[in-house]
């Protein structure tokens, strides 16, 4: 916590000079105004005792009130969000002094504040100037020459209260607890500018490849007495004097730069980035402008996103002012280069801004790292267009974001909002005035909606279109991993075709992955990660702790599977622009939603690494199709090899190889395709290839590989013997519960499957807590197994210590039991269960039970060649002389589990 110094009123705050821009960072005065009486009883005139540095927060100072929330018992409220240390909102008052150098006599003076939540108003010497409120770019006050040299006194109210219905529960990221924190302070660059009277107020570059022209907008205020001048026009390249007459007030210049062959093209390879220079000279002074652009064009041909005229493929995540120490975003480069470069790490090339627009600084090196970027409008609610008021403040936010981002070459798609609804003739109205304004981006009306007779076909003013399903099918995971048995044959093919814009898919993925409670001590600014606390007291109460490493390990592993499978399909799919990850990090609001395979600082959680990940997410990826998981050795294993290539041209003269290796690295077959050139684009084909799966024996593991050059991609599928023993005699397998208790009574080894519907327990399903379990608490919930790979019962059921895609067939016919009114017991398979719940439950557990030795399975075993190859595992273990269950059981323990 930041310590409140108190000051006298005659020390003024020191200050930093430089060229023509006074820094204002540093010691402000400050009050917080909770009953809103400043303006009434007329604070501007009032001298505030305490102080803190700007830029900054109040909750970065401690003040504000303490939570009463507490880590003791497992409650929604704790899990809804990270907790703020300090919370205040309202409005507060900042002030200091500053003194106007004489040079800055008769010039024009504004004020800049970078950022805001959401209203200031600002005096000068008591003297009202106005009042802004925007929330995605900075506040700008023009105060012409009313600062002149010497000593004045500048205050600044801020109001962080909501002024616009704009979001459903608070929970657009623009205005938010849930991620970004509802801050109130200032933040980024204070400082004001001082110009000459005539002077350059903004600088628009507007490219235009198919012409090969570089067209510009200058703004001049002017003024002063001057009435004409010249514009100075100049890159590393290009050159152009313009003479210009002006008037009194604003004045708008165009002028076209002939742009000739060779000039560096920006894209997501080569970021090339040029600087503007813009002078205005008149007789009496000069103004400098500077702007960095790139040479690019983005466009949607053929219902096919591309750049420059070359393919383009989105792999994209989101970000939803996710920074856990300062909640709120970087306004600095070093922050956002963190972001940039482990999102291009894990070979993404796209970020998605949900319902909110950062800061310059994110655009600047999103341009320097060539990241293709889309901002929304802080909206996402389900009444767009029925709120007058909020329809203008909107407006001004969209024109606002172009104003000063528009001419980022990483600003490449806008969206009015994330799940919008409402009046979409309305939307359609912004969609329209934003593309006739500036045609530099490519507009969406909404990032998906739920909306009925909307969200499954493009909008008609769409220029791309997001969504997680079309009016033809599911085109992503969610709607189909549960309910459809694994097939690698599959795409969205079929469910996109006739598209008219490009489509780029969802929020994909979604997964959850049990919580690191390592990850508790890097929280060491304003937020308290009390949900995790919570979670970590829960776990030590129920005896648990101590697998909550091995949680995380097998959910994150899983979650990253399906992960993989998202992306795979997305670029098999023929008419497929891009996917967007919800999430590659963690999402540690709407109840703690755990999604990503980073932490919420995008830091690494050990579960794949960088180069992993780009195995199967990169601008060329080896693809292949297959029919299922598992097989038995009297089959033959055939695929079908492809890619999608995106990398900026064609890949020439290569000859993909394939490889197949068993769980001991040994290279059991292996073969090359024949040699050719591989074209841009989704379903690129290569070739095919099978191998005989005869000679394997013994139920195994096989990884194959594929590979194209330097790029490769690895897939795992399982072969069990065809005809084996599965019966021994001296084990019982039975499906009544009846028998089961008798033969045991007779000192019997049984193996107890009985049918799910007489279990007691969750329904199985395959795919993990989608999203939250505090969120969306009404689903089965659970987060895959968790088992020793080495524990004899599986020593013929390869599997590491996680679901994996031969689990399919087992959890999505079982019933998973909950083990918590039972003594301790180790299960042979655990299933892990939700964080907001922590019981503990399996599909396998061993027990005395009498005289007798139990292995109780909850899954049906007979279903598919993977579940019939547990049986067999299970019933040999049980056979040999290790089966010694240590837990004991009895026979009311038992049938307490099912019905």
């Amino acid at each position: 916590m930041q310590r409140l110094i108190f000051i006298p009123l005659f020390v003024l705050l020191s200050i930093t000079a430089t060229a023509q821009n006074l820094s204002l960072a540093g010691n402000w005065q400050f009050a917080t105004d909770s009953l809103d009486k400043g303006i009434s009883e007329g604070w501007q005139n009032k001298t505030f005792p305490q102080t803190l540095r700007l830029p900054g927060t109040l909750d970065d100072a401690g003040v504000g009130a303490k939570p009463s929330l507490s880590a003791d018992s497992l409650t929604r409220s704790v899990l809804l969000m990270l907790t703020r240390k300090h919370r205040y909102i309202g409005p507060a008052w900042y002030a200091r002094e500053v003194v106007i150098p004489q040079n800055w006599k008769g010039n024009e003076i504004s004020l800049f504040l970078e950022r805001v939540l959401w209203t200031t108003h600002v005096w000068i010497d008591g003297k009202e100037i106005g009042s802004r409120e925007l929330l995605s770019t900075p506040h700008r006050y023009d105060l012409g020459k009313t600062l002149t040299p010497g000593k004045h006194r500048i205050v600044i109210r801020v109001d962080n209260r909501r002024q616009y219905d704009m979001s459903s529960n608070n929970m657009a990221h623009a205005y938010t607890d849930g991620t970004q924190i509802m801050w109130n302070g200032l933040l980024g660059k204070l400082e004001l500018q001082s110009r000459p009277a005539a002077h350059i107020t903004n600088v628009q570059t507007w490219p235009d490849l198919q012409h090969r022209i570089l067209r510009i907008t200058i703004n001049v205020m002017n003024a002063g007495p001057v009435s004409s001048g010249t514009l100075l026009l100049q890159t590393a390249r290009l050159k152009k004097a313009v003479p210009v007459q002006l008037k009194e007030g604003e004045n708008k210049v165009e002028a076209e730069l002939a742009v000739p062959e060779g000039f560096a093209e920006w894209d997501e390879f080569k970021p090339v980035l040029h600087t503007l220079s813009a002078e205005l000279k008149t007789p009496v002074s000069a103004h400098r402008h500077q702007l960095r652009f790139g040479w690019r064009e983005i466009t949607n041909k053929n219902a096919q996103l591309q750049i420059n005229g070359k393919r383009m493929f989105l792999r994209g995540t989101l970000e939803c002012a996710i920074f856990p120490l300062t909640g709120h975003p970087p306004m600095d480069r070093k922050g956002w280069a963190k972001v940039f470069s482990s999102a291009k790490a894990y070979g993404l090339n796209h970020l998605r801004f949900h319902s909110w627009c950062p800061p310059e600084a994110a655009f600047a090196v999103a341009d320097s790292m060539g990241v293709y970027l889309q901002a929304e409008l802080p909206f996402w609610n389900n009444n767009a267009g029925k709120d007058t008021a909020m329809n203008r403040w909107l407006a001004l936010e969209a024109e606002h974001i172009s104003r000063e981002y528009g001419h980022h070459p990483s600003f490449a798609f806008w969206s009015m909002g994330n799940e919008l609804e409402g009046n979409f003739d309305w939307l359609e109205t912004m969609v329209a005035k934003l593309k006739k304004a500036d045609p530099r981006h490519l507009y969406t009306t909404t990032s998906f909606t739920f909306q009925k007779d909307h969200g499954g076909w493009p909008e008609p003013g769409d220029e791309f279109f997001i969504t997680q399903w079309t009016k033809k099918g599911w085109v992503r995971g969610q709607g189909i991993f549960n309910t459809i048995a694994p097939s690698f044959n599959n795409d969205y093919t079929k469910e996109t075709e006739g598209l008219p814009v490009p489509i780029i898919t969802h929020e994909i993925g979604q997964y959850s992955v049990f919580p690191n409670m390592d990850e508790i001590k890097k929280y060491t600014g304003v937020l308290d990660p009390l949900n995790f606390k919570a979670i970590r007291n829960d776990l030590q109460r129920k005896g648990l702790l101590h697998l909550a490493p091995a949680f995380l390990r097998s959910s994150g592993k899983f979650a990253a599977l399906l992960y993989k499978e998202e992306i795979e399909r997305a670029m098999k799919t023929k008419y497929f622009s891009g996917f967007q990850l919800l999430d590659l990090h963690d999402f540690p609001g709407q109840g703690t939603a755990l999604i990503g395979i980073l932490d919420a600082f995008w830091d690494s959680k050990g579960l794949v690494t960088p180069a992993q990940h780009r195995m199967y997410c990169q601008p060329a990826v080896p693809l292949l199709r297959f029919e299922k998981a598992s097989y038995r050795n009297g089959e033959t294993f055939s695929a079908a090899a492809e890619a999608a290539n995106f990398s900026g041209g064609t890949i020439n003269n290569v000859t993909p190889e394939w490889i197949v290796s068993g769980k001991d690295g040994k290279v059991l077959f292996r073969g090359k395709l024949r040699r050719q050139n591989i074209a841009e684009g989704t379903g690129q084909q290569m070739g095919e290839f099978s191998f005989p799966l005869a000679g394997i024996a013994k139920a195994t593991a096989l990884t194959i590989e594929l590979r194209i050059g330097e790029r490769h991609n690895r897939w795992n599928i399982w072969v069990y013997p065809e005809n084996q023993n599965s019966e021994f005699a001296d084990v019982h397998y039975t499906r009544s519960a009846t028998e089961a208790m008798a033969l045991l009574g007779e000192g019997k080894k049984v193996l107890l499957n009985p049918d799910t519907a007489n279990i007691r327990g969750v329904a199985g399903r395959f795919a993990p807590v989608f999203w939250s379990p505090v969120h969306f608490p009404d689903q089965p919930g659970t987060m895959g197994v968790l088992c020793n790979p080495k524990h004899p019962a599986l020593a013929d059921f390869p599997t590491e210590a996680w679901s994996d895609w031969q689990w399919w067939h087992i959890i999505t016919a079982s019933k998973t039991m909950v083990l918590d009114e039972l003594p301790p017991i180790d299960p042979v398979v655990r299933v892990i269960d939700n964080f907001f719940k922590n019981r503990k439950m399996a599909n396998v557990i061993e027990a005395k039970v009498g005289s007798g030795k139990l292995m109780l399975v909850s899954a049906n075993l007979t279903n598919d060649p993977g579940a019939q190859q547990l049986k067999r595992s299970l019933m040999a273990y049980m056979h040999r002389g290790r089966f010694q269950p240590k837990a004991a059981l009895t026979e009311a323990q038992v049938l307490s589990l099912l019905k």
